[in-house]
C-alpha cells in the first residue's frame, strides 16, 4: 500500500496553506461503556471484528469485548500484541487478519497497541475502533501512528486518511489502572496548549497535516490545559484509590479527546520533538512513559520561550508526580554525550522548527539545562514525594 502524506492532499505549494480540523467520527466516554461496544459497532454494520490486545488485556477487557461481540452475533477474532509498535509486529498481524476478512479492527489497550491497530487497519482497508484501557497519552483519537524499532526507539510517523471510526473510553476501566498512567497522560496533554500556542503564533509553523492550525483546535488545547490545572491533582488522587468521579471524567476527556484533537489539528513543537528523542537513551526508554518524557520536553520548550508559564507548569508537574529535572529521567546534566544525542535527534525533527526562533542542537541543549535548573529549584522547595510515589 502506498504511504499516505496528508500535506499532499491538503496543502498546495502555490497557495497559502489552509486550516484543517480532523477528529474521530464518534467519541464515547463514560463508566461501563465498554459493555455496550457491540451496540456502537452497529453503526459500522460489521459481521466480524478483529481484536488486537495484549496477553494481559485479553484476560480482562479483551474477554469483555469478545463476550459482547458474541452476544450481538458478531464474530470476534483476537490476536496478541507483543509490546512494540514496530513494522515486523504490524506486518505479522496484517498477515494473520487478512485471510479472515474482518469488517473492522478493535485496538484495545495502551498507546502502542492503538498505534499498531491503526497501522494494521489501514493496511487491511477496514475501520479501526479504539478502546483505550489507559489515559496515559493522546493517541486514541488521531490518524497517525508513531512507529518504533524493535528495540523501542522512535523511528518514524505514519499518517492515515481517516481517524478512528469509534473511540470508546470506559472511565471505570481507566480508574482501575495505576495512577502513574493517568499522570503520564496529563504530562502528554499539558503540552497540547503550549505547542498549539506556538504554532498559532508562528505563521511558518505547520501541523502534522502540513497545514495551519485551526482556532478551534487551539481553543480546545487551551481548555485542555485549564482542565488539567484545575482537576489534575484531584483526578490523580481519585485514581490512586481506584475511584471514578467527576475530576477523573474531566481529566480523561482532557487527556484523550481534547489533547488528541488539539495536537493533531493544533500542531506540535519542541516538547514532542524532545519526548520522541529521549527514547534514543535506553535507560530512559526502558523506565519512563511517553507522557513523562513530554513533561520534561514541555519544561524545555517553555524555557526556550522564556515563558512566564514555565514555573507554573513545573510546580503543577511536581504536585502530580511528573519529572521536572533531568535526574528524574535518569539523566545527568553532566553527561554531555547523552544530552548531545537527545538534542541532535530533537533538532532533526521538523516539529522542533515550529518554534518561533532558530532552533539548533546547542539551543535545545541549553533549554534542557535551563529547565533542569528550574526543576531542581522547585523540587528543593516542594520536595519530590509525588514523583517518587509514582515511580517503579
Amino acid at each position: 500500500m502506498e504511504p499516505y502524506f496528508p500535506a499532499d492532499v491538503f496543502a498546495d505549494p502555490q497557495q497559502p496553506p489552509p486550516k484543517v480540523l480532523v477528529s474521530p467520527q464518534r467519541y464515547i466516554q463514560g463508566p461501563g461503556v465498554i459493555k455496550r461496544l457491540a451496540s456502537y459497532l452497529s453503526l459500522l454494520n460489521v459481521k466480524s471484528a478483529g481484536l488486537l490486545v495484549s496477553e494481559r488485556g485479553l484476560a480482562t477487557q479483551g474477554a469483555v469485548v469478545l463476550d459482547r461481540l458474541k452476544t450481538a452475533g458478531i464474530e470476534g477474532l483476537s490476536a496478541r500484541f507483543n509490546g512494540e509498535c514496530s513494522r515486523p509486529e504490524i506486518e505479522m498481524h496484517v498477515e494473520h487478519f487478512r485471510p479472515l476478512q474482518i469488517g473492522c479492527l478493535i485496538a484495545a489497550g495502551g498507546g502502542k497497541v492503538i498505534d499498531a491497530g491503526r497501522a494494521i487497519a489501514h493496511r487491511l482497508s477496514v475501520p479501526v475502533v479504539v478502546v483505550p484501557t489507559l489515559a496515559s497519552n493522546d493517541a486514541p483519537c488521531s490518524a497517525l501512528s508513531v512507529i518504533y524499532t524493535q528495540e523501542g526507539v522512535a523511528d518514524s510517523v505514519e499518517f492515515y486518511p481517516v481517524n478512528p471510526a469509534l473511540v470508546v473510553v470506559d472511565t471505570d476501566v481507566i480508574a482501575q489502572a495505576d495512577e502513574r498512567f493517568l499522570v503520564a497522560g496529563i504530562g502528554d496533554a499539558m503540552a497540547t496548549w503550549y505547542e498549539a500556542r506556538v504554532c498559532q503564533n508562528n505563521p511558518l509553523a505547520r501541523t502534522s497535516l502540513g497545514v495551519r492550525p485551526t482556532i478551534t483546535a487551539c481553543a480546545i488545547g487551551e481548555a485542555c490545559a485549564h482542565t488539567l490545572y484545575e482537576f489534575g491533582d484531584k483526578a490523580a488522587a481519585s485514581v490512586s484509590e481506584n475511584i471514578n468521579d467527576d475530576a477523573v471524567e474531566r481529566v480523561v476527556e482532557a487527556n484523550t479527546l481534547m489533547s488528541g484533537v488539539g495536537f493533531e489539528s493544533g500542531g506540535l513543537a519542541l516538547a514532542h520533538a524532545l519526548a520522541l528523542s529521549f527514547t534514543e537513551i535506553t535507560s530512559v526508554h526502558d523506565q519512563y512513559l511517553h507522557g513523562e518524557m513530554v513533561a520534561m520536553g514541555t519544561m524545555a520548550q517553555l524555557a526556550m520561550e522564556k515563558s512566564a508559564d514555565a514555573r507554573k507548569a513545573a510546580i503543577f508537574f511536581a504536585k502530580v508526580g511528573l519529572p521536572i529535572h533531568l535526574g528524574q529521567l535518569s539523566l545527568s546534566p553532566k553527561n554531555h554525550k547523552e544530552l548531545d544525542v537527545i538534542s541532535a535527534a530533537a533538532e532533526a525533527r521538523p516539529i522542533a522548527h515550529n518554534m518561533p526562533m532558530a532552533v539548533t542542537q546547542s539551543s535545545i541543549k541549553r533549554a534542557l539545562l535551563d529547565a533542569h535548573e528550574l526543576g531542581l529549584e522547585i523540587a528543593q522547595t516542594l520536595g519530590d514525594s509525588a514523583y517518587r510515589r509514582l515511580q517503579p
